[in-house]
């Protein structure tokens, strides 16, 4: 299917931290403040690169801008160290609520490993009860402020590891105590979701819906396992579904203009028509390597292309301590970056809120708060 490529629209001049944000894609263990890093250490005795809150979040976002998903994923290590008890769950769930909202979201969902967290004595559903007192506390005092937010939990299983039917029936036990969601994450290269395919077949069996890391350290194989074994909603990333997509240039002579022509292969053709959302994060894909194959900078990002030729684009974080943004960067950049505008912000929350894993009048709810928020502007 060839498609022409549509220019974008022209730049604004907005507080974009006003605005009522989805995030969708937002990991719990990349998103702790620095210094609550290093009050948490020091009670548990680990040890970390730097005492000093600007030091320590400069390591962070030094170390994670590598360009190797591999040494990304590794700073992990001292942000997992200590989330390994319920008050230090607890605590860092609470501050992600806060901080969400600071930033404007209004809905959230927070995605993380129990298996990893369970160091120190917890149980998988003790550590999930944990993060969700945390997750309530944040949002009750983020209501006490006069402010809204919603979340749930996307419960994640470790694709390197061999949990993934205890995982999928641990998500399933809270699915009425803030789970709304499963996802696998970490190494995606040589590990394809078809390792846990009778995981996803029970949550399909017990109706609990998936979104699936594909198409960021992986190309089109993983996303293809996403769909059919993972049964996959909403694809984690999923960028590089712009490797199924042929690109051809021709001078237009009658125009006096370059026409780009697109041709859709039949794997992208299928998530472009069936409007599977893309849970992009454009700095994380920078940072990871995720989109070298498109060029070397933010401005060769595939999100634009993608999002022009009517892919369900959402726009994320990933993990805003390493990358060092939050969701209003992400929107600044993509302003700065593709001259969007304010209705181009508002197509990519509403394509958000409609592919988030609330129930359908939850959903709708959202989806009017936007819009109003938005026609309230002028």
């Amino acid at each position: 299917m060839t498609e022409p490529i549509v220019d974008a629209a022209p730049a604004i001049d907005f507080d974009l931290k006003s605005l009522p944000k989805v995030s969708l894609h937002d990991h719990l263990d990349g998103g702790l403040r620095p210094g609550t890093i290093i009050e948490l250490a020091e009670a548990v005795g680990h040890t970390l690169p730097s005492t000093d809150p600007v030091a320590l979040g400069q390591w962070f976002r030094e170390s994670a801008d590598s360009g190797s998903l591999v040494r990304y994923l590794e700073t992990f290590d001292h942000t997992v160290a200590v989330m390994q008890t319920h008050e230090g769950l607890f605590r860092v769930a609470k501050e992600f609520v806060e901080d969400l909202a600071d930033d404007g979201v209004v809905y959230g969902e927070v995605r993380w490993a129990p298996e990893q967290h369970l160091q120190k004595g917890l149980t998988l559903d003790e550590a999930v009860e944990a993060v969700q007192e945390g997750l309530e506390a944040g949002v009750e005092a983020v209501g006490e402020s006069g402010r809204e937010i919603q979340v749930g939990q996307l419960i994640t299983a470790m694709r390197h590891a061999d949990r993934g039917q205890e995982i999928a029936e641990l998500a399933v036990r809270h699915r009425n105590k803030g789970a709304v969601g499963f996802d696998i994450a970490g190494a995606e290269d040589g590990f394809l979701p078809s390792r846990f395919r009778d995981a996803f077949t029970y949550l399909a069996q017990h109706n609990f819906p998936a979104t699936v890391h594909a198409g960021e350290a992986a190309g089109l194989e993983s996303i293809q396992s996403a769909l059919v074994d993972g049964r996959a909603l909403r694809l984690g990333h999923g960028v590089r579904i712009a490797e199924d997509i042929m690109v051809e240039f021709d001078d237009d002579e009658e125009a006096g203009e370059t026409v780009g022509l697109v041709t859709l292969g039949d794997l992208s053709s299928w998530i472009r028509d069936r409007g599977i959302p893309l849970e992009i994060c454009p700095s994380s894909n920078l940072q990871t390597g995720a989109i070298a194959g498109f060029g070397d900078g933010i401005e060769s990002h595939p999100l634009d292309m993608l999002y022009q030729l009517g892919f369900n684009v959402t726009i994320n974080t990933d993990n805003r301590l390493m990358s060092g943004v939050t969701l209003t960067d992400e929107f600044n950049l993509l302003v700065e970056t593709f001259d969007y505008d304010l209705d181009d912000l508002l197509d990519l929350t509403l394509n958000a809120a409609e592919a988030s894993f609330l129930p359908l009048e939850e959903k709708e709810a959202l989806v009017e708060y936007i819009n109003d928020s938005y026609a309230n502007l002028g």
